[in-house]
């Protein structure tokens, strides 16, 4: 059996590189003494999988893990309850939100998700200028980017990534960045509206954060696993 698992990354815990993170589940997974399913081998591994890697240093409203368990013994888990029992078990800032059994049959999180959408904090733009830089990245016919790809520096067109860019109300940049063929990072989209500025000077982060990442399913987009499923309660307690 396999089920999905919606995570928060917040607060402090967004300074985890995603291998701690992945130790951080592994490690509550096995305090939670559910019947996880292992890799085969000398040294047998919780079989999980993740999805897009998050950058250290960006939180997110929503990530996703998919965790096989063993059977029959994970036909007796109760995913309803996971959230509250997993959530007091993960650092600040990371809470399970959703869990739901999910068909092995679907395409990985890797494969299945098509875009991200960003809250992007640019403490080095005011925000009049953030939207001239938002005009002109919109009306851009391509914005060419500088890339490492094994050991070769190239440079790709970013702008057909860029699904929708604005500035909202509180004065963060609000953007929607395909993943595939190639994925864009929050970085490279300031890089690029730092060109269209003519700026000697590069846009440097403030805080960014994932707020949604969408698949196609049956036709229609949405997130790998909605709010509507199961939702945690507040949690007080945290693990040590």
């Amino acid at each position: 059996m396999r089920v999905r698992i919606r995570f928060t990354k917040r607060g402090k815990v967004r300074f985890t590189s995603h291998r701690d993170v992945a130790r951080i589940w592994e490690r509550s997974l096995r305090r939670a003494a559910l019947p996880i399913a292992l890799t085969e081998g000398f040294s047998p591994r919780p079989k999980m999988h993740f999805g897009l890697a998050l950058s250290t240093g960006h939180e997110s409203w929503g990530e996703y893990l998919d965790v096989d368990l063993r059977e029959p013994e994970g036909s007796d888990v109760d995913v309803a309850t996971l959230p509250a029992l997993l959530s007091p078990l993960l650092p600040a800032g990371m809470d399970v939100e959703a869990a739901a059994v999910i068909e092995r049959s679907l395409p990985s999180l890797q494969e299945a998700v098509i875009a991200c959408r960003w809250r992007i904090e640019v403490p080095g733009l005011a925000v009049a200028e953030r939207h001239v830089a938002v005009e002109r990245v919109l009306a851009a016919t391509e914005l060419p980017v500088s890339r490492e790809r094994k050991g070769k520096t190239v440079v790709d067109d970013i702008r057909p990534a860029i699904l929708e860019l604005a500035v909202s109300g509180d004065g963060l940049l609000e953007t929607e960045l395909a993943t595939q063929p190639r994925g864009v990072r929050p970085q490279e989209l300031l890089n690029a509206m730092a060109n269209v500025m003519a700026s000697d000077v590069p846009l440097e982060e403030g805080l960014v954060c994932r707020t949604h990442q969408w698949i196609v399913l049956d036709g229609a987009r949405r997130e790998p696993l909605s709010l509507d499923a199961t939702r945690a309660p507040h949690v007080h307690a945290r693990a040590s």
